[in-house]
């Protein structure tokens, strides 16, 4: 099969999940990942599909084989992280969720939605202080509340120190 084909029967599989045949797209992305176990493309997309099905047991080795292995653009590996370490969250396993998006905060800064799972990660590890922390930059930086702007600075000095009173 050539990239061309396989390209063709990845965007025949997107097609299928925008319509909401997420089953049909589900059965067509395991036979191309049987016939690419490989390909980190093909396995993104297969976790995708399973996630959004709710089978998050089956979808993190997917995501997990995704970021092993090399191809994947730089906004996949961004869903990739995310998706993997969200997984993680729901699955119960906390440490691994801070790790992954810990990782996916280190390369993509920028993030906010990265930035907010991790929050929820960390609270889940007991990791409170840090949790806000994060949020509170966050809600800071990208607010567009009057409101919240007009004590932005205030809110970010808190954010380094929530025990602080002054």
């Amino acid at each position: 099969m050539s990239t061309r084909e396989k390209k063709d029967l990845l965007a025949e599989t997107d097609r299928l999940r925008e319509e909401g045949r997420q089953e049909e797209a589900r059965e067509r992305l395991l036979a191309l990942t049987a016939r690419f176990p490989d390909d980190a493309e093909v396995a993104y997309r297969t976790a995708c599909v399973h996630d959004a099905m709710g089978l998050e047991t089956e979808a993190a080795p997917y995501y997990e084989r995704s970021l092993a292995g090399a191809g994947l653009g730089a906004e996949d590996r961004r869903g990739a992280l995310l998706g993997l370490g969200s997984t993680y969250r729901v699955l119960g396993r906390y440490g691994q969720a801070v790790e992954t998006l810990g990782r996916g905060v280190e390369e993509f800064p920028d993030d906010g939605a990265l930035k907010t799972f991790l929050a929820m990660a960390l609270f889940h590890t007991g990791e409170h202080h840090e949790a806000m922390r994060l949020l509170l930059r966050l809600l800071a930086s990208t607010s567009d509340d009057r409101h919240v702007q007009r004590y932005r600075s205030a809110i970010e000095h808190y954010a380094k120190d929530l025990h602080a009173t002054t």
